[in-house]
């Protein structure tokens, strides 16, 4: 069983028990997170149901930074280039519930 969210402009594939990077997140004391936009969810293989009132619970596993991503620009001819780096922070959290339609699903 599964669920797709959406979350900093991306959709995720999470299960109960995965632990998924997502952009930066700012969670609650206890480290709780909440995603309320739940895109699909499938209880049975094959079969995907856009649920009507659903939310995915997790916490906070810790935040980071990815890999340096290297942009390059380059103009031929003009003696122009320019080379930046860039990391994106993250925040791991990992996936403890999925509730759909007033049923719970935990790993």
């Amino acid at each position: 069983m599964y669920a797709v969210i959406r979350t900093g402009g991306k959709q995720y594939r999470v299960a109960p028990g995965d632990v998924v990077k997502v952009e930066s997140l700012t969670a609650g004391d206890d480290g709780a997170v909440e995603f309320g936009e739940v895109l699909a969810f499938s209880k049975d293989s094959g079969s995907v149901v856009k649920p009507q009132s659903a939310k995915v619970l997790g916490t906070v596993v810790g935040n980071g930074r990815g890999d340096k991503i290297l942009v390059f620009h380059f103009k031929r001819k003009k003696q122009y280039k320019k080379l930046q780096g860039h990391r994106q922070n993250y925040t791991q959290v990992r996936i403890s519930e999925i509730q759909v339609d007033g049923n719970s699903y935990t790993a």
